[in-house]
């Protein structure tokens, strides 16, 4: 797959990226940090709340790294943030202003796997990134899209009523898209990216095939 950009230009976008947020990095963990807290706690309002989060991080991917930083390098990238946009809204309809997402973790191998890729994505992604030469800047940090596309699969894997396939569809995409593009600039922590597209497709057919 021949790209528009080069491997420096690739992660010179992230180096840009990383510098010119900096430290928005660290409240995006307690985003997250707030997310997991949620998930485990009783809270009436958790699915509103994280779908807020969810919504906020997916807008924020589309309009900030894809179209303000990304289509520095690559016109698609405003096709990519309108995708993530997409996304954004849809966490924000059915889960702020329609509360038709529920959230809840439960000791099974949905809750473990969703937990396992949520731990991935904000613990392991950096650190693999790391032992590959992904160095701080010139890496994807929690809130680009890889990281942010796993995190949302982990929560996903967490839903108590049956999903809406509308919310699996653009992850699914990017899981597909983002992984071709990492491994063609050898971005191997995002190996994780494709297998939670498999897992999040599973769940979503299992599902299907429970409510039937």
């Amino acid at each position: 797959m021949k790209m528009p950009f080069t491997s420096e230009q690739f992660f010179a976008v992230f180096r840009n990226y990383n510098q010119t947020i900096f430290p928005l990095q660290v409240l995006f963990y307690v985003f997250a940090a707030v997310c997991i807290w949620l998930l485990f706690s009783n809270k009436p309002e958790k699915g509103m709340i994280i779908s807020a989060f969810l919504s906020f991080f997916w807008l924020w991917v589309g309009i900030v790294y894809h179209i303000l930083f990304f289509t520095a390098i690559n016109g698609a990238a405003y096709l990519f943030g309108a995708l993530f946009i997409i996304q954004g809204l849809f966490f924000l309809v059915y889960g702020v202003i329609r509360k038709e997402i529920a959230f809840g973790w439960h000791n099974d191998i949905h809750g473990v796997t969703g937990l396992i890729l949520i731990l991935y994505a904000l613990v392991i992604y950096p650190l693999l990134g790391f032992v590959f030469g992904h160095i701080y800047p010139d890496s994807p940090t929690f809130g680009l899209p890889c990281p942010t596309t796993i995190f949302t699969f982990g929560l996903l894997m967490c839903v108590t009523k049956k999903p809406s396939i509308k919310l699996f569809i653009i992850p699914l995409l990017w899981s597909l898209i983002g992984f071709g593009a990492a491994l063609k600039f050898f971005v191997f922590e995002d190996v994780g990216l494709l297998f939670s597209g498999l897992l999040g497709l599973g769940f979503l057919l299992m599902k299907e095939k429970r409510n039937r």
